[in-house]
């Protein structure tokens, strides 16, 4: 392999890496299953597969006579690879389906990872800025994302789960089902964004006022 060719392929893996990193700080931010590292492996390991695929045979294709090398035979058990990954990433839990938004995040970083290993820059990059977008644009509250008959509840408490555990055990006491919860970790404490169904007759007055009066909750906004 020329020297110039194999200064680029270092450029290209640790470009990979970089953009796994971007996307799994993200992801740690909101205490998800796949992080950083995860994300950076996975991006990392995708670009040497497809430059090993695309550059690991160059000598039989240039020296042995007759034989036909298909550079993207390897490339190709990336897409398929990750998909295992992916899958246990998801659960079930409290009969709601989690993990698909961090092991479509793993699909698409490893996507990512084989588009810098081909020397696709462009296209890595702008990839990586739209995914993240995306994970911080769509968490906000929306009206127009909002299910039927749902209430967005922000809650912040001190640091720890027994803070969460409270803020769940009181929801139940008030037959408030929840339908999904997003965490995140800041200085002042954990954060929860909490998309919630109301019984009839509880009113998000008194829903604000039960959440409020719990010792590990500092602040609620619904």
């Amino acid at each position: 392999m020329p020297a110039t060719l194999f200064g680029e392929c270092l450029l290209r893996i640790f470009l990979a890496a970089l953009c796994g990193l971007v996307i799994g700080f993200e992801r740690k931010a909101r205490l998800k299953e796949a992080g950083v590292r995860t994300h950076l492996i996975v991006a990392l390991g995708a670009a040497l597969i497809t430059i090993v695929s695309k550059y690991g045979f160059f000598d039989l294709a240039l020296f042995a006579e007759g034989i036909k090398a298909d550079p993207t035979r390897i490339a190709a058990q990336i897409v398929s690879g990750v998909g295992f990954l992916g899958a246990g990433m998801i659960f079930m839990r409290h009969r709601t389906l989690t993990g698909l938004t961090t092991a479509a995040g793993i699909w698409t970083t490893a996507g990512i990872g084989m588009a810098v290993g081909c020397g696709l820059y462009a296209v890595s990059l702008f990839s990586t800025a739209l995914v993240v977008l995306t994970q911080l644009m769509l968490h906000r509250d929306y009206r127009w994302t909002r299910a039927p008959g749902c209430t967005a509840v922000c809650l912040r408490t001190q640091p720890g789960p027994s803070g969460l555990r409270q803020a769940l055990a009181a929801l139940d006491e008030m037959q408030v089902q929840v339908i999904n919860l997003e965490a995140s970790h800041k200085r002042s404490g954990v954060h929860y964004e909490l998309f919630v169904r109301l019984p009839p007759g509880l009113a998000q007055e008194r829903l604000g006022a039960q959440l409020a009066a719990l010792e590990e909750v500092t602040y609620v906004d619904i």
